[in-house]
């Protein structure tokens, strides 16, 4: 794929892609984005599980067409051991491999990294799991809620006095597969120099646990004096840091030490700067209950929330309101973002997804692409990549060795 005369940043790079569900298909949709060749080798009968996530009509998932999109569907039964020869027919013809699977599945098909690099010595692997390939807890399986709650994420989030929750949002899934995508990117420019390819190991609790910005070094640095504890929709240690009650949703303020005089401007009371109550942000923290109390009666005064916004930035205070996802599909700076797309789909029209995050000068362009038919492109890719023959492929069919579906 090219953009004009000028090859796409990933044009020429092929992917073997093993992945399911979200982790791993986050990675590859956002190489997919940048040209990459992305076939999808897919499990004979039922292909990647996602296809029956809902929302499904007509057996179509728009879930599996968000996360697949530009990417080729070889459906194999690699149970067998003439499809795992097929697939490692295939290594070396690619760049890189990547997998999510459960611990110990590529490693008793064969298709491990120690395998797959006497094929291909400048093969790149990355595998994307729960604890890490190399790790004592490796042998577990576990998805985003469990390595939210390993992580110490579940432990920071709610109310102090109430069970912890989990982030309503994939996202440990979405982080491990930026991550994946990230390292890879490393990896290739890595061995343009040299020519060496290696195994990436990415675990989800290591991606979550890595956005620790606080917690961990105050707790050591404190020698465990300090334990780190959820706080609910007000930051514990200073104020106003929170979520707050506008006219008629709720607004989020952040303001830091050289906000609070804008933020005493903006609701009417430049006295506070002068307030020992208020002089520093620790001060604040501890009296935060009054100094919340002031600015949502502040707020109150507001006919909206757009009004007590506008009043906050003619102010210079960090603001902003708390979206619901219905409201984000339609408002102007996704629209202008292009972060709210609509994408053609063969069976279900035009859906509307969230956009591409990466914004390249060079490339201002989106490609046009669509999620594959399970087994779509079986022919395609074997023949073209192992020079199977028409014949030679309708025996594999016969044999339950291909799998095609209709979706």
């Amino acid at each position: 794929m090219e953009n004009g005369a000028q090859p796409l940043m990933l044009s020429g790079i092929k992917v073997l892609d093993f992945t399911q569900y979200l982790a791993g298909p986050t990675a590859t949709r956002l190489m997919a984005e940048l040209g990459a060749e992305i076939i999808k080798v897919e499990q004979a009968k039922g292909g990647d599980p996602s296809r029956g996530l809902p929302f499904l009509k007509e057996g179509r998932s728009a879930y599996f067409v968000q996360q697949n999109r530009g990417k080729k569907s070889v459906c194999v039964d690699f149970s067998k051991p003439e499809g795992v020869e097929l697939i490692r027919a295939l290594i070396p013809h690619v760049d890189v491999v990547i997998e999510n699977y459960g611990p110990g599945v590529m490693d008793k098909r064969g298709l491990n990294y120690d395998a797959l690099k006497q094929i291909n010595p400048g093969i790149i692997m990355c595998s994307v799991s729960a604890f890490g390939r190399k790790s004592p807890l490796s042998h577990l399986t576990g998805y985003d809620y469990i390595a939210q709650a390993f992580s110490g994420v579940m432990h920071m989030t709610g109310d102090p006095d109430g069970p912890p929750r989990f982030v309503g949002v994939a996202i440990a899934d979405g982080i491990a597969g930026v991550n994946a995508f990230a390292s890879l990117g490393y990896a290739l420019f890595h061995r343009n120099r040299t020519g060496q390819g290696q195994h990436i190991d990415i675990a989800m609790v290591d991606a979550l646990y890595h956005m620790q910005s606080v917690e961990v070094q105050m707790f050591a640095a404190n020698k465990g004096a300090y334990k780190p504890m959820r706080f609910g929709i007000h930051h514990y240690g200073s104020c106003p840091q929170g979520v707050f009650k506008g006219p008629k949703g709720w607004i989020v303020i952040l303001a830091l030490e050289r906000q609070w005089p804008s933020v005493t401007r903006a609701i009417g009371k430049p006295e506070l700067v002068d307030d020992p109550r208020f002089s520093s942000s620790g001060r604040r923290g501890r009296n935060q209950k009054e100094l919340i109390a002031m600015i949502e009666a502040w707020m109150q005064t507001f006919p909206d929330d757009d009004a007590v916004l506008k009043a906050l930035a003619e102010h210079r205070v960090p603001a902003g309101p708390v979206l619901s996802i219905e409201e984000t599909v339609s408002h102007p700076y996704f629209t202008a973002r292009r972060m709210v797309r609509q994408v053609p789909d063969r069976f279900l029209g035009e859906i509307t997804i969230p956009g591409f995050p990466f914004k390249f000068s060079a490339f201002p362009e989106e490609l046009p692409m669509e999620a594959p038919i399970l087994g779509e492109h079986n022919e395609a890719v074997l023949g073209h990549y192992l020079g199977r023959s028409p014949e030679s492929l309708a025996t594999l069919y016969g044999q339950g060795i291909l799998y095609k579906g209709e979706k």
